[in-house]
């Protein structure tokens, strides 16, 4: 059920930001050049999120090791 829930809430926030950072490129960017730049975007979220559960990955090996020791 915690998992469900922080899974919940991460989903949550992230849509919070989506459309935060949305609005942001919208009113820093001259119009007409949102495809190119919702594309660096997305490009630059997608390269965080798998280092950031790369990262996760490794510490839930790292913490499953240490348990059967």
């Amino acid at each position: 059920m915690t998992a469900l829930a922080t899974a919940g809430f991460g989903l949550l926030a992230a849509g919070a930001w989506n459309i935060a950072i949305g609005d942001l490129l919208k009113t820093f960017l001259p119009h007409g050049t949102g495809v190119f730049y919702e594309l660096v975007y997305a490009a630059i979220v997608t390269i965080l999120a798998v280092i950031v559960i790369n990262a996760l990955g490794r510490l839930a090996d790292k913490e499953t090791s240490e348990i059967k020791k």
